[in-house]
C-alpha cells in the first residue's frame, strides 16, 4: 500500500512516497514534525494535511519600474484567504518607513490596496503580506512576503503660457515686414500650431500670412508687407496645445502699431503753374503760383528761391506759401503786353529736405492794361459764423475769393471782440487765407465777433466792398482730468457685488480686477500673476495680467481686501468728482443721442437722463491737445450699440485724443455693444453695473479704458480691456 504526506519546510510543499515495508523511521517519529511544520486539514483527507497560504503573485511585479502613480497594489495568493484577516496590520505598502494610507479589498484570491492618494513619482515602494493573514482552515503564511516596485514620471497636466512674443504688448515703430513670433513656455504639438490657432487681425480684417513652429516658438509671416503706422492684433488661441495635450487656458492677444513710412528720399516736383508756362494774356494783377508734388519746408519758400524777372531785371514781390503752394505777389501791377520768367530754385525743399533736381522756370505774357476792378469777399471762416462750443485756444481764420495784398492784412483789418473789448492777438497771411491768433485763451461760454473791415484789399488795390463780420460762442471751461487714485490699478472693479467672465477670450491687460466681496464673487478669471484660480470653467476663462484684489476666503486675503477697500473708495471720489454737481455746466449737442457725432474737449450732459450712442460712432477731437478732457454726464443709463451683428458701435479718438482723458459719469447702468464687437474709450464709472456684449458672442468687444461699477457686477463675455 501507497500512502502520501503533504507539508511545509522552509516554504516549500515536499512529497514522501514509501512502502511499510522500506520504511526506516517510525510513523510516530515523524508526527512531531508534522504538527510543527504541517498545516491544519480543511477536508478530512486520509494521510493529507492542509495547504499553507502562499503569494503567487502581485501587481505590480518585485521589482517593476515605470509604475504608473495611480496603480492599485495587488496580491495573488495560492487559495481563498479569511477577508476579516486582512487589514492595514497584515497587508500595506510603504515609502521607506512612511506607510501609505489606502483601503483594502478582497476579492476571489486577490488582496488589493488601494493607495488614498496618487503615489510618488520615481520613488521605490515596498509592498508587504505578512504571516498575520490566514486561510480558511486558519493556517497563516510561514514567513512574511515582500515585494519593492518603483513607480514613473508624474503625467504632464500644467498647461503651457506664452511667455514672449515678438514684437512685445504694446510696441510700436514695428517693421511693415515683421516676422511675428510667440515663444512658449514648453514644447508644444506642432500640429496645433497654425493658421486658424495663430493670428494676426487689423481691427476685424485678418491678414494672411504663414504660420510654421520650430523649437518651443511659433511664427507668423504675413504674405505681404503690413501698413504703415498701423496698429494690429496678434492672437494665439486655445487650440494651441502641448504634447501632452494641454491647451493654453486663455486665447493670448497681444497689439503692436507699425512704423510711419521711410525716409522721404524722393525730391519734390513742380507739378503745376499759374499762370501755366507760355500763357498769354495774362491779367496784369496775377499773383503767380506754382504747385508742389509734395509739402514743402516753407522756410526754404522765400524771395530767394521764387523769383520773378522781366529780362534781367528782378521784380519785388512777397512769397507765401499754403498746403503744396508757393505764390508769388508782385509789389505792384505788371506791365501790359510783356513777357515775364518765373523760375524755383533748387532751394526749395520738402519736409525731408530733398531740394529740386534743378531749377523750375517757365514764362508768361502779360495782356493789355485792362485793371482788376472787382472787389474781394470772405468766403470761408473758421469757426463759421455761429458756431458754439468753440475751444477756448481757437485760432480764427478768413479765406478770401482772391490773394489779396498781404501789407493790407493786420491787425488794423482783422479784429476781434469781446462785446465792446477788443481782444488782443497776431494776424497772418497765407495763400488766400488770413489768421488770427488770440494772445491768450478765450473766455468760456463767452459770445465773440470778429471782422474783416474794407481795409482789407487784393493785389490790385480792390477792397472788401464792405466789412465782413461773424460771431462764435466758446465751450466751457478748459477741463483738467481729474485725479484717478488707487482707481489707476484697475481695468475692472465690482463694487461689492464681483466681476463675472463669459466667455474663453476675455483678457485684462495693463491692469487688474478687483471687488470689496468674497473671491467667491469674481467668476471666469484667473490671476496671470500669481496663477491663483477664480472659479474658471472649460467655457469661461479669463486672464488678468495684473492682479486681482478680493476679500477673503483664499485666495482673497487681508492684504488684498484693503486694496480693493481703497480702490472702491477712490473710485466713489472720482464718480463724484465728474458728476454734474462737481463739474457744471454740461450740454447736450445730439438730444441723448452722441451716436454721429464728433465733439470737442467739453462737459456733457444728457437733459433726458440717458446717453445713447446707437446712429453711428462717436468721434472725440483733441484738436492737438493730448491733455484735452472729456466729461459725459447721464443721471440714468449709458448704452452703445444696437442688435444685430452689424450692431456694434465705437467711440474713436482722433488728433491726440487719449482714452486716459475720457470719462463717463452713469447713474445706473452702462450697457457696451450686448450685440459683442466695437471699441469703446474713457473711463465707465457706474453706480449700478456695467456690461459687455452677450453670452454667446464670439466677437471681441474692446475697451480702451476702466470698467468701474460702485454698488453692481461688472459682466463680460469675450471682452478686451486695454488699460491706459
Amino acid at each position: 500500500m501507497k500512502k502520501k504526506l503533504c507539508f511545509f519546510y522552509a516554504n516549500h510543499l515536499h512529497k514522501i512516497s514509501f512502502k511499510n515495508s522500506l520504511l526506516k523511521i517510525s510513523l510516530a517519529s515523524i508526527l512531531p514534525l508534522l504538527f510543527i511544520v504541517g498545516c491544519k486539514k480543511v477536508l478530512e483527507e486520509p494521510g493529507l494535511t492542509g495547504i499553507c497560504p502562499i503569494v503567487v503573485s502581485t501587481v505590480p511585479t518585485n521589482g517593476a519600474t515605470g509604475v504608473a502613480l495611480n496603480t492599485s497594489v495587488s496580491a495573488t495568493f495560492n487559495e481563498a484567504i479569511d477577508s476579516t484577516t486582512l487589514n492595514s496590520g497584515n497587508f500595506f505598502v510603504k515609502q521607506g518607513n512612511t506607510n501609505i494610507p489606502g483601503i483594502i479589498t478582497y476579492s476571489g484570491m486577490t488582496a488589493i490596496f488601494t493607495p488614498a492618494t496618487t503615489l510618488l513619482p520615481n520613488t521605490i515602494y515596498t509592498g508587504t503580506v505578512t504571516t498575520g493573514i490566514k486561510d480558511k482552515a486558519r493556517n497563516s503564511p510561514k514567513a512574511n512576503y515582500v515585494w519593492t516596485f518603483t513607480t514613473g514620471v508624474a503625467p504632464d497636466t500644467i498647461p503651457p503660457r506664452v511667455i514672449a512674443t515678438d514684437p512685445n504688448n504694446g510696441d510700436t515703430n514695428v517693421s511693415v515686414t515683421k516676422v511675428i513670433s510667440a515663444i512658449f513656455s514648453k514644447v508644444m504639438n506642432p500640429a496645433t500650431i497654425n493658421a486658424t490657432t495663430f493670428t494676426l487681425r487689423q481691427g476685424t480684417t485678418p491678414i494672411t500670412g504663414l504660420v510654421a513652429y520650430t523649437g518651443n516658438t511659433a511664427s507668423f509671416t504675413p504674405t505681404t508687407s503690413l501698413a504703415y503706422n498701423t496698429t494690429y492684433i496678434a492672437t494665439i488661441t486655445t487650440g494651441a496645445k502641448d504634447m501632452a495635450g494641454n491647451a493654453l487656458l486663455n486665447n493670448y492677444v497681444w497689439t503692436f502699431t507699425t512704423g510711419l513710412a521711410p525716409a522721404d528720399v524722393i525730391p519734390p516736383t513742380v507739378i503745376s503753374t499759374d499762370p501755366a508756362n507760355a500763357s498769354i494774356g495774362v491779367v496784369i494783377s496775377k499773383i503767380i503760383s506754382a504747385n508742389f508734388s509734395e509739402a514743402m519746408n516753407p522756410t526754404t519758400i522765400n524771395t530767394s528761391t521764387f523769383l520773378l524777372s522781366q529780362g534781367t531785371t528782378p521784380i519785388a514781390g512777397t512769397v507765401t506759401y499754403s498746403g503744396t503752394t508757393a505764390s508769388f505777389s508782385p509789389n505792384a501791377l505788371l506791365t501790359p503786353n510783356t513777357v515775364y520768367t518765373a523760375t524755383i530754385t533748387t532751394g526749395a525743399k520738402d519736409i525731408a529736405g530733398n531740394g529740386l533736381v534743378s531749377n523750375y522756370v517757365f514764362s508768361f505774357t502779360t495782356g493789355l492794361s485792362t485793371a482788376d476792378v472787382t472787389p474781394p469777399t470772405v468766403i470761408s471762416t473758421d469757426p463759421p459764423n455761429a458756431a458754439t462750443g468753440v475751444i477756448l485756444s481757437k485760432v480764427l481764420s478768413a479765406t478770401f475769393s482772391e490773394a489779396m495784398n498781404p501789407s493790407t492784412i493786420n491787425s488794423s483789418t482783422f479784429l476781434l471782440s469781446q462785446g465792446i473789448t477788443p481782444v488782443a492777438g497776431t494776424v497772418t497771411y497765407s495763400g488766400t487765407t488770413a489768421r488770427f491768433t488770440p494772445n491768450a485763451n478765450l473766455l468760456s461760454n463767452t459770445v465773440y465777433t470778429a471782422t474783416i473791415t474794407t481795409g482789407a484789399k487784393d493785389v490790385a488795390g480792390n477792397a472788401l466792398a464792405a466789412n465782413y463780420t461773424w460771431t462764435f460762442t466758446t465751450g466751457g471751461t478748459i477741463l483738467i482730468a481729474p485725479p484717478l487714485g488707487s482707481v489707476s490699478l484697475f481695468g475692472a472693479f465690482g463694487g461689492s457685488a464681483g466681476i463675472t467672465n463669459q466667455g474663453l477670450n476675455t483678457v485684462i491687460n495693463n491692469g487688474s480686477i478687483g471687488t470689496t466681496g468674497a473671491s467667491t464673487l469674481i467668476t471666469g478669471f484667473h490671476d496671470g500673476t500669481t496663477g491663483d484660480v477664480y472659479t474658471e470653467t472649460p467655457l469661461n476663462k479669463g486672464l488678468v495680467t495684473g492682479r486681482i484684489y478680493t476679500a477673503p476666503p483664499a485666495p482673497g486675503t487681508a492684504t488684498s481686501a484693503a486694496i480693493a477697500a481703497q480702490g472702491l473708495a477712490d473710485a466713489t471720489i472720482l464718480y463724484n468728482s465728474i458728476s454734474p454737481a462737481g463739474s457744471p455746466g454740461g450740454t447736450d449737442p445730439g438730444a441723448g443721442e452722441l451716436g454721429g457725432l464728433t465733439l470737442p474737449p467739453g462737459t456733457y450732459k444728457s437733459a433726458s437722463g440717458t446717453f445713447k450712442i446707437t446712429t453711428g460712432n462717436l468721434t472725440l477731437d483733441a484738436q492737438g491737445d493730448p491733455n484735452a478732457v472729456w466729461k459725459f454726464q447721464t443721471a440714468a443709463g449709458l448704452t452703445v450699440g444696437v442688435a444685430g451683428p452689424a450692431g456694434a458701435r465705437s467711440v474713436l479718438l482722433i488728433n491726440n485724443a487719449l482714452a486716459k482723458n475720457v470719462f463717463w459719469y452713469v447713474g445706473s447702468a452702462a450697457v457696451i455693444n450686448g450685440a459683442g464687437g466695437g471699441v469703446m474709450s474713457g473711463n465707465i464709472i457706474a453706480s449700478a453695473g456695467v456690461t459687455f456684449s452677450t453670452a454667446g458672442n464670439a466677437v471681441q468687444t474692446i475697451l480702451n479704458g476702466r470698467a468701474i461699477s460702485l454698488n453692481a457686477s461688472v459682466t463680460m463675455v469675450n471682452t478686451t480691456i486695454n488699460v491706459p
